[in-house]
């Protein structure tokens, strides 16, 4: 077999088979396709797309081009992927309730993509938290604190790490099929009993139609249960931002005010529990989705959860006393500025892109590879739909470096709001569920 009978196959849209994709996912890894045919396959599969068998043939090979997590612990192995959106820090959530319920949480995430921000980046907002663990070194602490957020080390999934980067500069990110197989390859070599996925839909999400959102789910769930690992997904809202807050350490001591019931954001956490039930419920820990949920109300009520995240973020090399002085330990932006409304009304639509874009440009995100962030900068106290605003009330607060920073981040902010004289309807949190 070579790379050119692969190709053919592809190009003349007759699928892709369980050899094939081996075959390829290998020459990836090891560098025997080049570049050259890797962008030939990345384009004919965006163009042609694959069938249901293809997706789960090419899913499994670049999952088994590296090492495969196997797992013995008296527990289930389960973890939570999402598709991206703005003020989204449920992973920091719901990692440590679902090992309070007995789970184990191999979580490895990514750093923030476009106007999304990245479970890593926030965590390393955190002092000493690293993200750039062994397998060796994320079995042994799995096995000790039950969870760990961290990040793919070169050993998991190398086939899609090549792809993945051919596809950045070939025009042919935007593939269902390779979507699929990018996520799950990753997530699956982490040895997962179960799964659950939050697929965002609307301004602030990559999909941003419900038609796109429901085609992306499906495609997960149907290629992960096809590949062996139990699994669900929500479709959820990112018409607007899910939590208040929006950039690195602003997010994570949201999620800790949460997390230690200090001001509990109450959309993080009914997310937070829709998708831990789920998890629970997969793994045999909860009876259903409803009773799972109820156990993880549980774990964040009585502060396990809270114990756990101050357990991993010490593993790691975070302070010993973080859930303690989680507001001390967080840096914090020399600038801060209040953005008032425009006019008076009530706030029918949010640009969730756009405000992930305002943070993105304080310094919060990457405009290109290499760019180094600031994980100080953001906003907070995001007004949100159906909110009543006027002259006198901020929309926003921004945290930046500069005053003049501040200024262009005030103009998106107040730009990125829709004002009505009537109070629309809030959007639900969840909108569908995919299993």
């Amino acid at each position: 077999m070579d790379a050119r009978e692969v190709l053919a196959r592809v190009r003349d849209a007759r699928g892709l088979t369980a050899e094939q994709a081996d075959w390829f996912a290998r020459g990836l890894a090891s560098g025997e396709v080049t570049d050259a045919q890797a962008g030939a396959f990345a384009m004919a599969i965006r163009l042609n797309g694959l069938d249901a068998p293809g997706r789960v043939a090419l899913t499994r090979a670049m999952r088994d081009s590296g090492q495969v997590l196997h797992w013995d612990l008296p527990g289930p192995v389960v973890d939570k992927h999402s598709t991206g959106g703005l003020g989204d820090s449920v992973s920091l959530l719901l990692a440590p309730a679902l090992a309070a319920c007995g789970c184990y949480v191999p979580m490895i995430s990514g750093r923030g993509l476009g106007h999304t921000g990245g479970t890593l980046d926030k965590l390393e907002s955190i002092p000493g938290y690293r993200t750039d663990l062994t397998v060796d070194e994320l079995q042994k602490l799995v096995r000790e604190t039950r969870c760990i957020i961290t990040g793919a080390s070169a050993d998991i999934a190398p086939a899609d790490r090549r792809l993945y980067a051919i596809r950045d500069v070939t025009a042919s990110v935007e593939s269902i099929d390779l979507i699929t197989a990018s996520i799950l390859s990753k997530k699956l070599a982490a040895g997962l009993e179960a799964l659950v996925l939050d697929v965002k839909v609307g301004s602030g999400a990559f999909m941003k139609t419900m038609d796109q959102a429901r085609a992306l789910a499906q495609s997960l769930v149907s290629t992960a249960q096809g590949a062996g690992c139990m699994t669900t997904a929500l479709i959820t809202d990112m018409n607007q931002p899910l939590g208040c807050s929006a950039g690195n350490a602003l997010e994570v001591l949201e999620a800790m005010e949460t997390l230690t019931g200090t001001a509990v954001n109450q959309a993080l956490w009914d997310l937070t529990a829709a998708l831990g039930g789920e998890a629970l419920a997969l793994a045999g820990l909860a009876a259903d989705a409803d009773e799972g949920a109820q156990k993880i109300d549980d774990a964040l009520e009585t502060g396990r959860a809270a114990e756990i995240f101050g357990e991993m973020v010490a593993a790691l090399g975070g302070p010993l006393d973080f859930v303690e002085r989680f507001p001390d330990r967080l840096p914090a932006a020399p600038v801060m500025r209040e953005v008032r409304a425009a006019g008076t009304g009530f706030v029918a639509a949010v640009d969730a892109e756009a405000l992930g874009m305002a943070v993105v440009r304080l310094g919060g995100g990457r405009l290109k590879n290499g760019d180094r962030i600031n994980p100080s900068v953001g906003l907070s106290e995001l007004v949100m739909i159906g909110e009543r605003v006027s002259p006198d009330l901020p929309l926003a607060m921004v945290h930046a470096a500069t005053e003049a920073e501040a200024d262009r981040a005030s103009a998106a902010v107040r730009a990125a709001y829709t004002l009505a004289d009537t109070e629309p309807d809030e959007p639900d949190l969840i909108y569908e569920r995919i299993g």
